[in-house]
């Protein structure tokens, strides 16, 4: 019996099963009218559930390549290699259940101007095309080879709209302003040109990245001064925005021979700010700016260790466990910085409020401040700038 080929539709059976939810008319006819598998390479890299990502040529695996085209996952479309021979990926094509995530929630109408950040391979640019109208969307682009590719994609579906490559965090003055900015790259903090190029009433949709954790989505609503206000929603895990990168590496930059760390220990489990739970880890990044994480197994002086360390690779600490007993934890500190004590601390702080989950944290957004709120409940819908702002 031969195995049906993946269709449009059968992308529109996944994502009603992941909104929970049939797709709205005018996006399931803009899913139906643009083909995702013409906005793929030959080659795309499909997560391998071991925490890294197998490749899978239309050429020689035509079935499981269309089976992914079609399906509600996102695909690597270039890895990148460093001089040590570490691969990352460096772009993808989103998962579609995320993209109208992010759809549903800019509320998008007739007459909206859109302002995408990340092109990558189009497709995300095709659905608004085919919605809004072309002379309705511009997207960046800041890699020329992939703003090239995505033209050659749209060109190819039928859709011309505005193509820009460029630096995303500058937006694209010459065709402001826009209705909503939505970004398929995550970022640290919003840029100052994004509030610029936005009339009040705009709203924002940002997939969200901390130095400790790349999870969530922030919605935002920009006010009448310039100030925008919203909330974040428990979703979304972007690649980070190129210039919003930490580069410092562990071995490389932050260890050094002679260090004379501080000791101690502590109650606090590592992984309870480090572990499955994405709600601690996300309130951890919001309140320790600038400090990442890595685990290690079966070093010499520990069963098992996490790292801790600043991206201006000026301070580190690390947390043991010994296999055994988790009453009190080895802590080591080196720097400026005593991390873990930040880290303790912005851990008792989310315990000492109720542990609030991803969708209780909100954001106040000016061109120089980001204000951190924590709301009883999570709102319904994005929260509303007060009045007189």
């Amino acid at each position: 019996m031969t195995t049906p080929t993946p269709t449009p539709a059968t992308l529109l059976s996944h994502l009603a099963n992941a909104l929970g939810h049939p797709v709205p008319a005018p996006w399931a006819q803009a899913v139906h009218a643009v083909p995702r598998d013409r906005f793929l390479p030959e080659r795309v890299w499909i997560r391998d559930g071991a925490g890294g990502h197998a490749p899978c040529d239309r050429s020689t695996d035509p079935v499981r390549w269309a089976e992914a085209a079609y399906s509600d996952v996102p695909l690597v479309t270039q890895i990148a290699e460093d001089d040590d021979g570490f691969r990352e990926p460096t772009s993808s094509a989103s998962a579609p259940g995320t993209v109208l995530r992010m759809i549903e929630e800019a509320a998008l109408a007739d007459g909206h101007r859109v302002l995408e950040i990340g092109t990558g391979t189009g497709y995300h640019a095709a659905l608004l095309a085919h919605r809004l109208g072309a002379d309705h969307v511009v997207s960046v682009e800041i890699d020329p080879v992939l703003a090239d590719t995505a033209r050659a994609n749209l060109t190819a579906v039928g859709l011309a709209p505005t193509v820009v490559t460029g630096d995303g965090a500058l937006g694209h003055a010459a065709a402001a302003p826009y209705d909503r900015i939505i970004s398929t790259c995550s970022v640290r903090a919003v840029p100052a040109a994004w509030l610029a190029q936005t009339p009040p009433g705009a709203r924002l949709v940002v997939p969200w990245s901390t130095s400790w954790i790349t999870y969530g989505t922030l919605v935002l609503t920009r006010g009448p001064d310039g100030t925008a206000i919203g909330q974040f929603a428990g979703y979304g895990s972007y690649m980070v925005m190129r210039g919003h990168r930490a580069t410092a590496d562990l071995d490389r930059d932050i260890l050094k021979a002679g260090q004379r760390p501080s000791r101690s220990s502590t109650a606090l489990s590592p992984w309870a700010v480090a572990g499955n739970s994405l709600d601690a880890q996300f309130a951890v990044g919001l309140r320790v700016p600038d400090v990442w994480h890595s685990w290690d197994t079966g070093t010499d002086e520990a069963h098992t260790r996490l790292w801790l360390a600043d991206d201006d690779a000026t301070s580190w600490a690390s947390v043991d466990y010994d296999g055994r007993q988790t009453a009190a934890f080895p802590v080591r500190q080196h720097g400026p910085r005593r991390l873990w004590d930040e880290v303790e601390a912005a851990h008792r702080q989310w315990a000492s409020v109720g542990e609030p989950a991803i969708a209780r944290h909100g954001l106040v957004v000016t061109a120089e401040t980001q204000q951190v709120r924590v709301t009883a409940t999570a709102p319904s819908a994005p929260l509303a700038m007060p009045e007189g702002r």
